[in-house]
């Protein structure tokens, strides 16, 4: 699996040119024992089992964590240990709800501006990829390149904004629904509502209209929320 400071651009904080702080790699350690399943979601952990796990010292472990706290990612309990967060109704709610107020605007934006060599290329590897579910079914590959779909087109519907203070929201707003995800069953047709969801606001982008792009986002995450919610 790509470690996810290759998928995504997550910094708890400033930097300096040249070599990333421990507190840096703890952070993007701590998500990855996460999202790879190395923590469960919801586990009650001590620092020190933390700190083994990620292999960092306990003193930029807790650098990390207070910034994964302030992010809403976990909770520490002193002299107790760390409460990660088990995604709920509350969480899905939110997450769509936010991810609606900032792509809706976005996409119309998206749709009017986009370069056609940025759409037309997302068109075929979505149509590639469905293909290859239809005739094989899901597989790790598969899994894969739709994960790097979904970064890949709600990414550059985002950026195309140009507001950085909503791409860092965003990138956190990420994890979030990454762990979402992480309790979702994930079946071939699943993943075919979504590609052909993705399709639909593409084909919207494709013609510039801006007005048919927001209705199928809209409609891409009124179904993915119910889909995350286990209701269909």
């Amino acid at each position: 699996m790509k470690k996810l400071s290759d998928r995504q651009n997550v910094n708890p904080g400033p930097h300096n040119a040249g070599a990333p702080r421990l507190s840096d790699i703890a952070y993007e350690r701590i998500l990855e024992s996460l999202f790879e399943r190395k923590v469960p979601v919801g586990a009650f952990i001590s620092q020190n089992e933390l700190s083994a796990i990620v292999d960092v010292p306990v003193a930029p472990l807790r650098d990390a964590l207070r910034v994964l706290e302030a992010e809403g990612i976990l909770t520490i309990h002193p002299r107790s240990g760390i409460q990660f967060i088990r995604p709920g109704l509350e969480l899905t709610r939110s997450t769509y709800q936010f991810r609606s107020i900032v792509e809706r605007a976005a996409v119309r934006v998206f749709a009017e501006e986009a370069d056609e060599n940025i759409t037309n290329a997302l068109e075929v590897r979505h149509s590639r990829l469905l293909r290859r579910i239809e005739r094989d079914g899901i597989g790790p590959e598969q899994l894969l390149e739709m994960d790097a779909l979904e970064l890949d087109l709600h990414g550059h519907i985002i950026q195309a904004l140009r507001n950085p203070l909503i791409d860092s929201a965003y990138r956190r707003m990420h994890n979030y629904l990454r762990l979402l995800r992480l309790e979702r069953k994930v079946t071939a047709p699943i993943i075919m509502r979504t590609l052909k969801e993705h399709l639909d606001i593409l084909e919207a982008c494709a013609t510039r209209n801006a007005d048919a792009a927001e209705k199928a986002l809209q409609a891409h995450f009124q179904a993915a929320m119910q889909r995350n919610l286990g209701l269909v």
